[in-house]
């Protein structure tokens, strides 16, 4: 997922955190935080949704940190079988296995002195979690199916999807790993929870595919961005940037319309609920999501968690609307 801005500056923070949009309160913590943590050697824990940027924010750690100039090397281990990613990260020895014709380096080894990001960490099996353990404590390993041990100097950047907490308490996850992985965890905010960045960011997809193919920048009519800012978004920004691409690639008008954003119909509606109905054409998006939440308040009789849920936001990200209204809510 390509979301690199035209955002610059001469501070290197600024330009490399340029390649990330957002300018809400959500994602000012993630930057905060992911500049914070670069200058140091700590383990960083991505926790988020698919298609929020965890990758553009491990990219954006490697960049500020001083290992910017060595390399940055990324593994999907939800990507390969037990055997395949042990082989991936360790690497193995000539005969290791069938097909084993030549010793191989492993992403570890690879990525000696720079970052390595372990992306759906919570993929690994229980055994790959002990040597993975290993390399977090001792910096150092076996090639599968050698002897000889491998020091290697390497930042680890982790990455989830899933509630690790949850895996902990199912046995999938060892404790001590997640406690070596947690050192700085941030969270990345679903695209649901930070709207107020939607319009900057379909900005910045048109004028991207407009560059793409060549063509004039276009524009999204006031009823066309509202039906985007409505819809409740579980593919995140990486679905956003696909329905803009759509939208234009099946549309030959220079402003587009509403008719011209085709959405997933299973998910159009903010609250996630199908007891909450829609509201008329012609409503503001600010008016359709203060009823939305009005209507959640009634319904669960003002209990904040519960309406949170229905409305399938945080109750913080509640809390955050609550106050925008002007309704002040204890913490």
């Amino acid at each position: 997922m390509n979301l690199a801005s035209s955002i610059t500056g001469t501070n290197p923070a600024e330009a490399v955190l340029g390649g990330i949009i957002g300018s809400g309160p959500a994602m000012s913590e993630v930057f905060r935080l992911t500049q914070q943590v670069a200058k140091s050697k700590a383990s960083v824990l991505l926790l988020g949704e698919t298609g929020t940027g965890k990758e553009l924010i491990a990219h954006a750690i490697h960049g500020l940190s001083r290992r910017h100039e060595r390399p940055f090397v990324r593994v999907n281990c939800g990507a390969l079988s037990e055997s395949l990613l042990e082989s991936e990260l360790f690497g193995h020895v000539r005969g290791a296995f069938t097909g084993a014709i030549d010793n191989r380096t492993g992403r570890f080894e690879a990525a000696h002195k720079g970052t390595i990001f372990l992306d759906e960490i919570n993929s690994t099996s229980l055994h790959l979690q002990v040597k993975l353990l290993r390399v977090l404590q001792e910096r150092e390993f076996e090639r599968l199916g050698g002897k000889k041990t491998i020091h290697v100097e390497v930042r680890i950047i982790a990455a989830t999807n899933q509630d690790l907490r949850a895996a902990l308490e199912q046995g999938t996850f060892r404790e001590d790993l997640y406690y070596r992985l947690n050192v700085v965890p941030i969270n990345l905010p679903p695209l649901r929870e930070r709207k107020e960045d939607i319009p900057q960011l379909v900005d910045h997809f048109l004028n991207k595919f407009a560059a793409d193919t060549g063509g004039t920048a276009r524009s999204l009519a006031p009823k066309a961005l509202d039906k985007i800012t409505a819809y409740h978004w579980p593919g995140n920004v990486r679905e956003l940037e696909n329905i803009i691409e759509r939208s234009m690639v099946l549309s030959s008008k220079d402003v587009i319309q509403a008719d011209d954003i085709h959405l997933d119909p299973r998910t159009i509606s903010t609250a996630a609920s199908d007891d909450i109905p829609f509201l008329p054409d012609g409503m503001s998006m600010e008016e359709y999501e203060q009823e939305l939440i009005r209507e959640a308040l009634r319904r669960t009789n003002d209990n904040k968690s519960q309406a949170a849920r229905l409305l399938g936001l945080t109750r913080n990200a509640l809390r955050y609307r609550l106050s925008q209204m002007g309704v002040d809510t204890p913490q």
